[in-house]
C-alpha cells in the first residue's frame, strides 16, 4: 500500500481499501473542511495503463456538474502516487440499506430512484455512461438525497469497450460487447430500483452463464412489484434498448408522471423522510460519526494559489464555489508547499510537501487497515466488484464468481476508535531548482454559460522544482487575434511532479463574438506559451 499522502490534508479515518488502492477521510488543512481522498494503490501505479484509467475517471467528473453526483475537487498526482479529492458524502450506501432494513417502501424507491436517475441524466446530458450502476453506487444522505458515484469504467456514449459491469444489473447488450449506451444504464437502475422494491435482484443465475441467459431471454419479473410501478419496471428492463427509454431523463419524467398518480403530489417528501430516518438507524456507518472526534494538529499543508473570479467563490467543497469545481473538465494537479512548526521556535521553516512515511500531516485512526479491495468515488462503501476490463481480481457475496472488478470498495462497518497523532519528522530539504518547461497546452475550452467559460492547461516539465502557470483570458470580435485582456490573470504555483493539469473558470465582463484563453509559465516554456480561441453561443459569424 502506498503511504503517499495528499499535501495539503490531513487524513483521519480509513474508509475502505482494497486491490485498486484505498479511500481515506480527510481534512482540507486550511479550511478545516472533511473531503474524501481516493488512492490509486501502489501496484497498480507502476502500471500504465491503470494509471490512464484513473486519470481519465478523474478528468470525467471533473467535467460532470451535477447536485446528483459526488462532486471532484481535484486531481493531484506525482511522482509518489496518485489520488481524486472529492465530495465528502454523509451517508450510507444504498446496499447497505438494504442489507440492514430490507425492501424500502414504494415511495422511498421511487426517490432513491430519482435522485441516481437525475446523476445519470446529467451524465448522459455531456455523453457518459456509467456503466455500474448498482445499490454499491448510489448514496443515501442523511436527509434522504442520494446521489451516484464511482465512474470508474465509466466511457463515452458509442464506445466499444468490451465487456464490464456487474453482472446482476448488466443489460443484455452489456454481455455481447455492444457499444457503450445510456440505455443501458436505464436497465441497471431500473434492476436496482426492482431490488430495492422487493430485497432481491431480478436474476439470480448460479453462475454467471446462466445469469446471462437470463438477462437475454428470460420474462421480466414485472408480477413480484406493487401494481403502480409495473410498468416502470416492464419498460426499465426491456431486453431491447429501443424499447427501454433511451435516456435517464425521459425515465425520470416517467417516473414522476407514475409517482404521482399513484402515491399523490406529496409521495416524494414521504418517500424522503423515510430514507432519512432508515439512515437514521445506521448512523454509526456515517463518515462524520466514525471520524475521530479530538485530533491534534502537528503539522500543516497550507494550499497556495488565488481565489477564483466571478461567479466561483472561495474553496468550499460541497458548494458551488469550489476552488476546482466547474461546468466542464476539472483536472489539477496540487502540490504545495508544508509548513512545519518547530516546538518552541519563533520561526517556521517551510519544506516542500511532498508526504512520504517520514513526515506526513494530521492524523491517522489507530485502528489497521482493511485488507485491499477498489475503493468507490466519495467514499461510498461498496462490496459489490464489477466485470472491467482492467483485470482486477475480486469476489462478491451473492453475486457469480467474475474475472475481474471496477472500483468498488468493502464496506467497514466498524466505528472508529480514538485517534493518534503522527508526529512530523522535522526536514531540512531544499527546494529543487526550477525545472525546463517542455511543453504547455490549452484543451478543453468551452463556453459553460452566457458570461462564463471553462479551460484545461496541460504542462509538461523536465523536473519537479516550482514554477508559476499563468492562465489570461481575452474577448474580440475578430478572430484568430487574442483581442483586448478580460480580467485579471490567474497565477498558480505548482511543484513536486512533471505534468499539471489545471481546469480554469472564468466569467468574461467584457463583450465580444469571440473568447480567448492563453497560459504561459515562469520559467517561461521553450515556445513562449498557448492560446485558444472560441466563437460565442451569444454571436452568429455569417
Amino acid at each position: 500500500m502506498s503511504t503517499w499522502v495528499v499535501p495539503g490534508y490531513t487524513e483521519s479515518l480509513e474508509l475502505g481499501s482494497g486491490a485498486s488502492g484505498r479511500v481515506v477521510l480527510a481534512v482540507h488543512a486550511e479550511t478545516g473542511v472533511p473531503v474524501a481522498v481516493k488512492y490509486l494503490s501502489e501496484s497498480l501505479r507502476m502500471r500504465p495503463g491503470f494509471v490512464h484509467e484513473f486519470r481519465a475517471e478523474a478528468r470525467l467528473l471533473g467535467g460532470l456538474q451535477s447536485l446528483y453526483v459526488s462532486d471532484l475537487y481535484e486531481y493531484v498526482e506525482s511522482p509518489f502516487g496518485a489520488a481524486i479529492v472529492m465530495e465528502l458524502v454523509d451517508g450510507v450506501s444504498l446496499r447497505a440499506l438494504l442489507t440492514r432494513q430490507g425492501p424500502l417502501e414504494p415511495e422511498a424507491a421511487l426517490v432513491v430512484l430519482k435522485g441516481s436517475l437525475l446523476g445519470l441524466a446529467d451524465a448522459h446530458g455531456i455523453g457518459v455512461v456509467h456503466r455500474d450502476y448498482k445499490p454499491e453506487n448510489v448514496l443515501v444522505g442523511t436527509d434522504g438525497s442520494s446521489k451516484l458515484v464511482d465512474f470508474g469504467i465509466a466511457v463515452d456514449a458509442g464506445t466499444s469497450a468490451g465487456v464490464a459491469g456487474t453482472p446482476s444489473y448488466m443489460a443484455p447488450e452489456q454481455w455481447t460487447g455492444a457499444p457503450a449506451s445510456s440505455a443501458a444504464d436505464v436497465y441497471a437502475a431500473t434492476a436496482t430500483f426492482f431490488e430495492c422494491l422487493t430485497g432481491r435482484k431480478p436474476y439470480t443465475g448460479d453462475n454467471i452463464a446462466e445469469l446471462a441467459l437470463q438477462h437475454v431471454d428470460a420474462p421480466v419479473p414485472v408480477d413480484e412489484v406493487p401494481a403502480a410501478v409495473r410498468e416502470l419496471v416492464r419498460r426499465g428492463l426491456a431486453k431491447e434498448p429501443a424499447e427501454r427509454p433511451a435516456q435517464a431523463e425521459a425515465f425520470v419524467r416517467d417516473l414522476e408522471a407514475v409517482a404521482g398518480a399513484a402515491y399523490g403530489p406529496d409521495w416524494e417528501q414521504r418517500g424522503r423522510a423515510r430514507l432519512a430516518a432508515l439512515v437514521a438507524l445506521l448512523a454509526l456507518l456515517l463518515p462524520s460519526a466514525r471520524a475521530p472526534r479530538t485530533t491534534t494538529d502537528t503539522a500543516r499543508t497550507v494550499l497556495s494559489g488565488q481565489p477564483r473570479h466571478g461567479w466561483v467563490r472561495s474553496w468550499l467543497p460541497g458548494r458551488p464555489g469550489m476552488l476546482v469545481a466547474g461546468a466542464a473538465a476539472l483536472l489539477g494537479i496540487l502540490l504545495t508547499y508544508g509548513m512545519h512548526y518547530a516546538s518552541g521556535a519563533a520561526a517556521q521553516q517551510a519544506a516542500q510537501a511532498l508526504a512520504t512515511t517520514s513526515a506526513q500531516p494530521g492524523t491517522r485512526s489507530a485502528a489497521p487497515a482493511a485488507p485491499p479491495t477498489a475503493p468507490s468515488a466519495s467514499g461510498a462503501l461498496s462490496p459489490s466488484p464489477a466485470l472491467s476490463p482492467s483485470g482486477a481480481a475480486a469476489t462478491d457475496t451473492g453475486e457469480p464468481p467474475q474475472a475481474s472488478a471496477t472500483a468498488s470498495v468493502a464496506p467497514s462497518t466498524t466505528p472508529s476508535g480514538a485517534a493518534t497523532t503522527a508526529a512530523p519528522t522535522t526536514s531540512s530539504a531544499t527546494s529543487p531548482a526550477a525545472p525546463a518547461v517542455k511543453d504547455v497546452a490549452v484543451s478543453a475550452f468551452q463556453q459553460t454559460g452566457p458570461t462564463t467559460a471553462t479551460a484545461t492547461v496541460d504542462v509538461t516539465t523536465d523536473g519537479t522544482g516550482p514554477l508559476s502557470i499563468t492562465v489570461s483570458w481575452f474577448t474580440s470580435n475578430i478572430g484568430i487575434q487574442l483581442g483586448s485582456p478580460d480580467g485579471t490573470s490567474q497565477t498558480f504555483q505548482r511543484s513536486g511532479a512533471t505534468h499539471y493539469t489545471i481546469t480554469v473558470d472564468h466569467t468574461f465582463q467584457n463583450d465580444g463574438c469571440y473568447w480567448a484563453v492563453q497560459a504561459t509559465t515562469a520559467p517561461a516554456a521553450a515556445g513562449g506559451g498557448a492560446s485558444q480561441q472560441i466563437l460565442t453561443r451569444q454571436c452568429e459569424i455569417r
